[in-house]
């Protein structure tokens, strides 16, 4: 009986022809499968901690878990997420972009997987601060369907810097800031950009000499009162800044914490003031109020939500924070 071999060479091209055909269906796998959520929930606890050991404890699971599955979204997302270091994990900018896509909806899921697997127990509570403005009349219509779901709210409205303190301080929660963050241990995203208007009251406008305004602004309206939020002017220096190209001239003549009565005392004919374009809106279109000044590109700021590293994990925080930030980015 003859026996014949297939050839070594035959089986070689077999052996890898089968190899691409595995390949590619592992590649057309990876296009077609639903990315898994798990990775981008143990991705935002290592962005947030700042290494994979922290965000192993944050989530009750072993440090190579955490390894492997940011192993499999780099591999997936197709670039690196993560440089290891002595000090702790550092973020690449894709990894930046990530955090910035994923934090609301990863917060949203925990939200919800806490919700329906928690006991019930005593309703929760938020310690949020922001200026007062945007509480009244941004963060509350936003929160108020967690507030009838047994949340309890606590506001305190204050300027940036005094609310930054109180957050690294653990005696705040979440922090709506008009100022960007630059606290170690606090981490803050982009919530919205907040146009700003340098108005007055029509019988103050009426002082000023409009045909000279464009070319003499900054001398002619440093001769006014001028009424702010705080000492240091931080907006009203980056109006100056933006629409004059130079420093504001003197110190406010009236400070008030709080744009609502910087507000009041412009159309109290108290001075002139830089407030944001939302709140004057109204005034300015039934002629309660004037802009002085009409620049083609209106200032404007980054307004920022801001916790402590890693501490969005409450049900009730976690919704919070996913809430204003779905929202925070519609708003004008």
């Amino acid at each position: 009986m003859e026996i014949r071999m297939s050839s070594p060479r035959v089986l070689a091209t077999d052996t890898t022809s089968h190899s691409r055909q595995r390949a590619q269906a592992q590649v057309h796998r990876e296009e077609t499968e639903p990315l898994n959520p798990g990775w981008l929930r143990t991705f935002m606890e290592v962005y947030r901690t700042g290494s994979f050991g922290g965000a192993a404890r944050k989530l009750h699971i072993s440090q190579p878990a955490v390894t492997h599955q940011i192993r499999l979204l780099e591999e997936r997302v197709g670039t690196r997420l993560f440089v290891r270091q002595a000090t702790g994990s550092k973020p690449t900018p894709a990894a930046d972009s990530l955090a910035h896509d994923a934090e609301g909806p990863v917060d949203a899921l925990n939200f919800v997987l806490q919700r329906y697997s928690s006991s019930g127990g005593p309703p929760g509570r938020i310690r949020i601060g922001a200026p007062g403005d945007l509480i009244s009349d941004r963060i509350l219509p936003v929160l108020a369907d967690l507030l009838l779901d047994s949340v309890q709210l606590r506001t305190t409205p204050a300027l940036s810097d005094a609310l930054l303190s109180q957050l690294t301080a653990g005696e705040l929660d979440i922090v709506v800031a008009r100022t960007r963050p630059r606290v170690t241990g606090i981490s803050a995203l982009p919530l919205y950009d907040e146009e700003w208007s340098l108005v007055a009251h029509p019988d103050v406008a009426r002082t000023i000499p409009e045909k000279h305004l464009a070319r003499k602004a900054p001398q002619i309206l440093g001769g006014r009162h001028l009424i702010a939020c705080a000492e240091s002017l931080p907006l009203i220096d980056h109006y100056w800044w933006s629409v004059f190209h130079t420093e504001v001239p003197a110190a406010p003549d009236v400070v008030v914490p709080d744009q609502r009565a910087v507000l009041a005392a412009v159309k109290a004919s108290v001075g002139i003031a830089v407030l944001p374009t939302y709140l004057c809106a109204d005034d300015v279109a039934q002629g309660a109020l004037v802009p002085l000044v009409r620049p083609e590109v209106p200032p404007i700021t980054t307004t920022y939500l801001a916790t402590r590293e890693g501490d969005v994990t409450r049900s009730q925080m976690s919704a919070a924070h996913s809430r204003l930030l779905e929202h925070g980015r519609r708003w004008t």
